[in-house]
Protein backbone atom coordinates (compact mmCIF):
# COMPACT_ATOMS: atom_id res chain seq x y z
CA UNK A 1 0.00 0.00 0.00
CA UNK A 2 0.82 3.46 -1.06
CA UNK A 3 0.58 7.03 -0.40
CA UNK A 4 1.46 10.38 -1.51
CA UNK A 5 0.17 13.90 -1.07
CA UNK A 6 -0.01 16.02 -4.38
CA UNK A 7 -0.03 20.10 -4.53
CA UNK A 8 -3.23 21.82 -6.00
CA UNK A 9 -0.68 23.86 -8.09
CA UNK A 10 -0.73 20.36 -10.18
CA UNK A 11 -3.88 19.68 -10.56
CA UNK A 12 -4.36 20.38 -14.06
CA UNK A 13 -1.19 17.62 -14.98
CA UNK A 14 -2.68 15.40 -12.78
CA UNK A 15 -4.71 12.77 -14.75
CA UNK A 16 -6.47 9.26 -14.04
CA UNK A 17 -5.21 7.03 -16.97
CA UNK A 18 -8.66 5.21 -16.44
CA UNK A 19 -10.76 8.08 -16.60
CA UNK A 20 -11.63 9.85 -20.13
CA UNK A 21 -13.33 12.55 -18.80
CA UNK A 22 -10.46 15.15 -16.90
CA UNK A 23 -12.61 18.01 -16.35
CA UNK A 24 -15.44 16.23 -14.86
CA UNK A 25 -12.72 14.38 -12.11
CA UNK A 26 -11.54 17.56 -10.89
CA UNK A 27 -14.37 18.94 -10.24
CA UNK A 28 -14.95 16.10 -8.03
CA UNK A 29 -11.71 16.00 -6.49
CA UNK A 30 -11.82 20.01 -6.02
CA UNK A 31 -15.61 19.93 -4.61
CA UNK A 32 -13.86 17.72 -1.61
CA UNK A 33 -15.93 14.13 -2.73
CA UNK A 34 -13.40 11.15 -2.38
CA UNK A 35 -12.90 8.52 -4.89
CA UNK A 36 -12.33 5.14 -5.76
CA UNK A 37 -11.46 3.70 -9.13
CA UNK A 38 -10.16 0.07 -10.14
CA UNK A 39 -6.84 0.44 -11.14
CA UNK A 40 -6.08 -0.67 -14.68
CA UNK A 41 -3.91 -3.57 -13.66
CA UNK A 42 -7.37 -5.37 -12.56
CA UNK A 43 -9.29 -4.90 -14.89
CA UNK A 44 -8.66 -7.61 -16.96
CA UNK A 45 -8.08 -9.91 -14.11
CA UNK A 46 -9.44 -13.23 -15.00
CA UNK A 47 -11.30 -13.74 -11.22
CA UNK A 48 -12.87 -10.10 -11.92
CA UNK A 49 -14.43 -11.19 -15.33
CA UNK A 50 -15.23 -14.43 -14.06
CA UNK A 51 -17.16 -12.68 -11.50
CA UNK A 52 -18.43 -10.07 -13.92
CA UNK A 53 -20.00 -13.63 -15.89
CA UNK A 54 -21.45 -15.46 -13.06
CA UNK A 55 -23.66 -11.99 -12.10
CA UNK A 56 -24.81 -11.50 -15.71
CA UNK A 57 -25.68 -15.10 -15.94
CA UNK A 58 -27.29 -15.18 -12.85
CA UNK A 59 -28.92 -11.53 -13.95
CA UNK A 60 -30.09 -13.12 -16.80
CA UNK A 61 -31.83 -16.30 -15.72
CA UNK A 62 -33.35 -15.00 -12.74
CA UNK A 63 -35.33 -12.30 -15.49
CA UNK A 64 -35.78 -14.97 -18.22
CA UNK A 65 -39.50 -14.51 -18.30
CA UNK A 66 -39.36 -11.01 -18.36
CA UNK A 67 -37.71 -11.04 -21.67
CA UNK A 68 -35.04 -9.37 -20.49
CA UNK A 69 -30.93 -9.76 -21.54
CA UNK A 70 -28.18 -7.85 -20.06
CA UNK A 71 -24.88 -8.08 -22.00
CA UNK A 72 -22.43 -5.47 -19.75
CA UNK A 73 -22.30 -5.07 -15.68
CA UNK A 74 -20.94 -1.33 -16.79
CA UNK A 75 -23.25 -0.26 -19.07
CA UNK A 76 -26.53 -2.30 -18.41
CA UNK A 77 -27.38 -1.74 -14.72
CA UNK A 78 -27.18 2.21 -14.34
CA UNK A 79 -30.12 3.67 -14.75
CA UNK A 80 -32.17 1.50 -12.30
CA UNK A 81 -34.31 -0.60 -15.04
CA UNK A 82 -32.79 -3.94 -14.21
CA UNK A 83 -32.23 -3.70 -10.98
CA UNK A 84 -35.58 -2.52 -10.47
CA UNK A 85 -37.19 -6.08 -12.05
CA UNK A 86 -34.49 -7.76 -10.38
CA UNK A 87 -35.42 -6.67 -6.97
CA UNK A 88 -39.15 -7.28 -7.83
CA UNK A 89 -38.32 -10.66 -8.82
CA UNK A 90 -36.18 -11.96 -6.12
CA UNK A 91 -37.95 -9.94 -3.33
CA UNK A 92 -41.28 -10.62 -4.33
CA UNK A 93 -42.44 -6.86 -3.80
CA UNK A 94 -43.79 -4.34 -5.98
CA UNK A 95 -41.91 -0.59 -6.09
CA UNK A 96 -43.51 2.27 -7.02
CA UNK A 97 -41.82 3.88 -9.96
CA UNK A 98 -41.96 4.28 -13.38
CA UNK A 99 -41.11 1.10 -15.25
CA UNK A 100 -39.20 2.93 -18.67
CA UNK A 101 -37.30 6.56 -17.23
CA UNK A 102 -36.00 8.32 -20.36
CA UNK A 103 -34.89 11.97 -19.00
CA UNK A 104 -32.07 11.94 -16.66
CA UNK A 105 -33.99 13.00 -13.51
CA UNK A 106 -36.29 10.38 -13.77
CA UNK A 107 -34.06 7.60 -14.02
CA UNK A 108 -32.02 9.07 -11.16
CA UNK A 109 -35.16 9.38 -9.21
CA UNK A 110 -35.95 5.53 -9.80
CA UNK A 111 -32.38 4.59 -9.16
CA UNK A 112 -32.44 6.32 -5.63
CA UNK A 113 -36.19 4.32 -4.79
CA UNK A 114 -34.78 1.21 -6.01
CA UNK A 115 -31.04 1.41 -4.07
CA UNK A 116 -33.00 3.04 -1.15
CA UNK A 117 -34.98 -0.43 -1.17
CA UNK A 118 -32.73 -2.56 -1.52
CA UNK A 119 -30.90 -1.35 1.68
CA UNK A 120 -33.65 -0.95 3.38
CA UNK A 121 -34.05 -5.21 2.48
CA UNK A 122 -30.16 -5.99 3.30
CA UNK A 123 -30.57 -3.79 6.99
CA UNK A 124 -27.67 -1.90 6.01
CA UNK A 125 -27.03 1.62 7.43
CA UNK A 126 -25.43 4.48 5.20
CA UNK A 127 -21.98 4.21 6.64
CA UNK A 128 -21.97 0.37 5.43
CA UNK A 129 -22.92 0.79 2.58
CA UNK A 130 -20.46 0.17 -0.28
CA UNK A 131 -22.11 1.94 -3.36
CA UNK A 132 -24.19 4.89 -3.51
CA UNK A 133 -26.77 6.73 -6.39
CA UNK A 134 -24.37 8.72 -7.85
CA UNK A 135 -21.94 5.83 -8.34
CA UNK A 136 -24.21 3.56 -9.99
CA UNK A 137 -25.30 6.08 -12.53
CA UNK A 138 -22.13 7.30 -12.87
CA UNK A 139 -21.83 3.49 -14.13
CA UNK A 140 -18.89 2.49 -11.25
CA UNK A 141 -17.79 -1.08 -11.65
CA UNK A 142 -16.86 -1.31 -8.32
CA UNK A 143 -19.48 0.02 -6.53
CA UNK A 144 -22.22 -1.85 -8.97
CA UNK A 145 -20.12 -5.06 -8.70
CA UNK A 146 -20.46 -5.03 -4.60
CA UNK A 147 -24.65 -4.08 -4.98
CA UNK A 148 -25.22 -6.98 -7.27
CA UNK A 149 -23.22 -9.26 -4.96
CA UNK A 150 -24.96 -8.12 -1.83
CA UNK A 151 -27.74 -8.71 -3.35
CA UNK A 152 -27.58 -12.14 -4.30
CA UNK A 153 -26.10 -13.11 -1.59
CA UNK A 154 -29.03 -11.81 0.83
CA UNK A 155 -31.85 -13.18 -1.72
CA UNK A 156 -29.83 -16.03 -2.82
CA UNK A 157 -27.71 -16.75 0.11
CA UNK A 158 -26.99 -20.77 -0.98
CA UNK A 159 -25.91 -19.78 -4.42
CA UNK A 160 -22.08 -20.45 -4.68
CA UNK A 161 -21.00 -16.82 -5.73
CA UNK A 162 -17.15 -17.10 -6.98
CA UNK A 163 -15.07 -15.94 -4.14
CA UNK A 164 -11.91 -14.50 -3.30
CA UNK A 165 -11.91 -11.48 -6.36
CA UNK A 166 -10.72 -9.01 -5.34
CA UNK A 167 -9.02 -5.48 -6.86
CA UNK A 168 -6.47 -3.11 -6.92
CA UNK A 169 -8.29 0.17 -6.04
CA UNK A 170 -6.77 3.86 -6.14
CA UNK A 171 -8.42 5.93 -3.70
CA UNK A 172 -7.82 9.68 -4.61
CA UNK A 173 -9.08 12.24 -1.30
CA UNK A 174 -9.01 16.09 -0.94
CA UNK A 175 -6.43 17.46 2.18
CA UNK A 176 -5.95 20.42 3.35
CA UNK A 177 -2.59 20.15 1.97
CA UNK A 178 -3.41 18.69 -1.37
CA UNK A 179 -4.67 15.46 -3.13
CA UNK A 180 -4.17 12.46 -1.15
CA UNK A 181 -4.16 8.82 -3.07
CA UNK A 182 -3.85 5.76 -1.80
CA UNK A 183 -3.03 2.32 -3.44
CA UNK A 184 -5.19 -0.66 -1.59
CA UNK A 185 -6.57 -4.35 -2.33
CA UNK A 186 -10.48 -4.67 -1.94
CA UNK A 187 -12.14 -7.49 -2.01
CA UNK A 188 -15.53 -7.90 -3.59
CA UNK A 189 -16.46 -11.05 -2.68
CA UNK A 190 -15.71 -13.31 0.58
CA UNK A 191 -12.16 -14.39 1.50
CA UNK A 192 -12.87 -17.74 1.47
CA UNK A 193 -8.91 -18.30 2.80
CA UNK A 194 -9.54 -16.23 5.75
CA UNK A 195 -13.22 -17.47 6.56
CA UNK A 196 -11.54 -21.00 6.47
CA UNK A 197 -8.86 -19.90 8.78
CA UNK A 198 -11.08 -18.42 11.19
CA UNK A 199 -13.53 -21.89 10.78
CA UNK A 200 -10.41 -23.81 11.78
CA UNK A 201 -9.79 -21.55 15.05
CA UNK A 202 -10.92 -23.32 18.16
CA UNK A 203 -13.21 -21.32 19.91
CA UNK A 204 -14.09 -19.81 23.28
CA UNK A 205 -17.51 -22.30 23.03
CA UNK A 206 -15.44 -24.85 21.72
CA UNK A 207 -13.15 -24.94 24.62
CA UNK A 208 -16.01 -24.84 26.89
CA UNK A 209 -17.94 -27.69 25.96
CA UNK A 210 -14.90 -29.65 25.73
CA UNK A 211 -12.85 -28.51 28.56
CA UNK A 212 -15.61 -27.23 31.29
CA UNK A 213 -19.30 -28.40 30.21
CA UNK A 214 -20.46 -27.93 33.77
CA UNK A 215 -20.08 -24.57 33.42
CA UNK A 216 -22.31 -24.57 30.29
CA UNK A 217 -25.83 -24.42 32.05
CA UNK A 218 -24.24 -20.94 33.57
CA UNK A 219 -23.48 -19.54 30.75
CA UNK A 220 -27.18 -20.62 29.41
CA UNK A 221 -28.54 -18.76 32.73
CA UNK A 222 -26.63 -15.82 31.73
CA UNK A 223 -27.25 -15.49 28.20
CA UNK A 224 -31.30 -15.90 28.93
CA UNK A 225 -31.23 -13.52 31.76
CA UNK A 226 -29.75 -11.08 29.03
CA UNK A 227 -32.31 -11.59 26.48
CA UNK A 228 -35.09 -11.60 28.70
CA UNK A 229 -33.85 -8.01 29.75
CA UNK A 230 -33.96 -6.69 26.69
CA UNK A 231 -37.35 -8.20 25.11
CA UNK A 232 -39.11 -7.54 28.44
CA UNK A 233 -40.80 -5.13 26.72
CA UNK A 234 -42.07 -6.89 23.27
CA UNK A 235 -43.79 -9.22 26.32
CA UNK A 236 -41.60 -12.13 25.47
CA UNK A 237 -39.57 -14.37 27.58
CA UNK A 238 -37.26 -17.06 26.82
CA UNK A 239 -36.47 -20.20 29.27
CA UNK A 240 -35.17 -22.31 27.07
CA UNK A 241 -31.75 -21.43 24.58
CA UNK A 242 -31.95 -24.72 23.52
CA UNK A 243 -34.97 -24.60 21.55
CA UNK A 244 -36.88 -21.27 21.29
CA UNK A 245 -34.20 -19.83 18.67
CA UNK A 246 -34.48 -22.50 16.13
CA UNK A 247 -36.94 -20.35 13.97
CA UNK A 248 -35.06 -17.34 14.02
CA UNK A 249 -38.14 -15.13 15.37
CA UNK A 250 -37.22 -14.22 18.69
CA UNK A 251 -33.24 -13.72 17.37
CA UNK A 252 -34.16 -11.16 14.84
CA UNK A 253 -36.11 -9.22 17.31
CA UNK A 254 -33.44 -9.18 19.34
CA UNK A 255 -31.19 -8.35 16.98
CA UNK A 256 -33.76 -4.97 16.39
CA UNK A 257 -33.70 -4.10 20.15
CA UNK A 258 -30.14 -4.24 20.17
CA UNK A 259 -29.39 -2.54 16.99
CA UNK A 260 -31.95 -0.27 17.39
CA UNK A 261 -34.38 -0.80 14.38
CA UNK A 262 -37.65 -2.04 13.28
CA UNK A 263 -37.62 -5.03 11.09
CA UNK A 264 -40.41 -5.09 8.77
CA UNK A 265 -42.67 -7.63 9.28
CA UNK A 266 -42.82 -8.46 5.42
CA UNK A 267 -38.94 -9.16 5.70
CA UNK A 268 -40.06 -12.68 7.78
CA UNK A 269 -41.89 -15.36 8.85
CA UNK A 270 -43.32 -14.06 12.54
CA UNK A 271 -44.89 -17.71 12.67
CA UNK A 272 -42.89 -19.51 10.65
CA UNK A 273 -44.59 -22.78 9.67
CA UNK A 274 -41.53 -24.85 7.64
CA UNK A 275 -38.30 -25.26 8.14
CA UNK A 276 -37.37 -23.65 4.84
CA UNK A 277 -39.22 -20.16 6.25
CA UNK A 278 -37.34 -21.26 9.77
CA UNK A 279 -34.16 -21.25 7.08
CA UNK A 280 -35.09 -17.91 5.99
CA UNK A 281 -35.28 -16.02 9.29
CA UNK A 282 -31.85 -17.35 10.52
CA UNK A 283 -30.24 -16.37 7.30
CA UNK A 284 -31.51 -13.33 8.03
CA UNK A 285 -30.59 -12.82 11.40
CA UNK A 286 -26.87 -14.31 10.35
CA UNK A 287 -26.85 -11.24 7.63
CA UNK A 288 -27.57 -9.06 9.84
CA UNK A 289 -24.65 -10.22 12.48
CA UNK A 290 -21.95 -10.44 9.52
CA UNK A 291 -23.09 -6.80 8.07
CA UNK A 292 -23.01 -5.55 11.53
CA UNK A 293 -19.55 -6.92 12.32
CA UNK A 294 -20.77 -8.91 15.03
CA UNK A 295 -19.67 -12.65 14.36
CA UNK A 296 -16.00 -13.54 14.82
CA UNK A 297 -16.51 -16.62 13.13
CA UNK A 298 -18.58 -18.15 10.77
CA UNK A 299 -22.11 -19.44 11.55
CA UNK A 300 -23.97 -21.89 9.38
CA UNK A 301 -27.56 -21.09 9.37
CA UNK A 302 -28.95 -24.33 9.59
CA UNK A 303 -26.92 -25.28 12.39
CA UNK A 304 -29.52 -22.64 14.32
CA UNK A 305 -32.73 -24.11 12.53
CA UNK A 306 -31.49 -27.70 13.81
CA UNK A 307 -31.15 -26.37 17.43
CA UNK A 308 -27.30 -26.69 17.68
CA UNK A 309 -26.42 -25.69 20.83
CA UNK A 310 -23.03 -24.54 20.67
CA UNK A 311 -24.17 -22.73 17.58
CA UNK A 312 -26.65 -20.90 19.34
CA UNK A 313 -24.82 -19.71 22.04
CA UNK A 314 -22.14 -18.25 20.03
CA UNK A 315 -24.82 -16.42 18.30
CA UNK A 316 -25.95 -14.79 21.27
CA UNK A 317 -22.61 -14.85 23.03
CA UNK A 318 -21.95 -12.18 20.09
CA UNK A 319 -24.98 -9.98 21.18
CA UNK A 320 -23.57 -10.18 24.52
CA UNK A 321 -20.42 -9.39 24.20
CA UNK A 322 -21.26 -6.06 22.70
CA UNK A 323 -24.46 -5.11 24.67
CA UNK A 324 -24.20 -6.67 28.26
CA UNK A 325 -23.85 -3.50 29.76
CA UNK A 326 -26.69 -1.93 27.82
Amino acid sequence: MTSKSMDPDFLNAFKLPFDNDQSSSEKEIISGEKRKHIQPSSQNDPKLEGLKTFLLDWINATLKEEHIVVKSIEEDIFDGLVLHHLLERLGAMKLNVQEIALSVSSQKHKLKVVVETVSRCLHLEESQLKWSVEEIYKKDLLATLHLLVAMAKHFQPDMDIPPNVSVEVLIVEPTKKGIKTEKVFEFITDNRQNLDERSAQTDVFDELFKLAPDKVKAVKQAIVHFVNKHLGNLGLTVKDVDSQFADGVILLLLIGQLEGYFLNLSDFFLTPCSDTEMLHNANLAVDLLLSGGLLDSPVNPEDIVNRDVKTTLRVLYSLFSKYKSK
